[in-house]
């Protein structure tokens, strides 16, 4: 028998793993989501990520109707289906999987500013900025609305007082992000918490930006 989506759901169950292994979720929290074609693979809620299976992952169509599996999907899922509808990757990739967490700089940074300063050029690997989206209560359209607007000409963004998003072509690209996101606003406050932090100009971020397009193999 053919198991829709059985490779997107496997790397859903390693990847929502990680999150938790690294640190950018606790318990529950946090959520990610595969693409393939008009359905998704997305982690369902309230399970714990360590005894996660594939046969655990919901599949869902776009309009958020379960395609298959037993399982409730995140009550992030019109977060999740608003990047795959309505975003736009800046080089006009297909945009495959969308990585949600609760990553503690970021959040921390979230109450700060409304954008991540440029402490560092990896900035560059969500766009010239990330921006704050501002708040909404989680697991709803107004969130999913702030989300996309903070989005825009971007590869990622912080949620006010919540986590972060970011996508990617593959779940390892949107993971990475989340990742780098991660550490850049940890590098800010940890250099915030000691002085008056250096900043990188804007045009330095987006001269970076240019130069991650043909950086690595091909």
């Amino acid at each position: 028998m053919t198991v829709i989506l059985a490779e997107e759901r496997a790397a859903v169950c390693e990847f929502a793993r990680r999150m938790t292994t690294d640190g950018l979720v606790v318990g529950t929290s946090g959520n990610v989501s595969a693409r393939r074609g008009e359905l998704v693979a997305v982690t369902p809620t309230g399970v714990d990520y360590a005894g996660l299976r594939p046969e655990d992952v919901p599949v869902v169509g776009l309009d958020g109707k379960i395609v298959d599996g037993s399982l409730k999907p995140t009550s992030e899922l019109p977060m999740h289906l608003t990047v795959y509808r309505e975003a736009a990757d800046p080089d006009g990739k297909a945009i495959s999987a969308v990585v949600h967490t609760h990553s503690v700089h970021a959040t921390a940074v979230s109450t700060l500013v409304t954008e991540v300063p440029p402490i560092h050029y990896m900035l560059a690997a969500i766009g010239p900025t990330a921006r704050v989206a501002s708040y909404a209560t989680y697991g709803t359209e107004e969130l999913a609305k702030a989300m996309l607007e903070a989005l825009e000409g971007r590869r990622g963004c912080i949620l006010a007082n919540h986590g972060t998003t970011t996508f990617g072509d593959s779940l390892g690209s949107a993971y990475s992000r989340a990742q780098q996101l991660e550490w850049v606003c940890q590098v800010w406050l940890t250099a915030r918490a000691a002085g008056t932090p250096n900043l990188l100009p804007a045009a330095e971020i987006e001269h970076v930006v240019e130069k991650l397009r043909g950086y690595g193999q091909r």
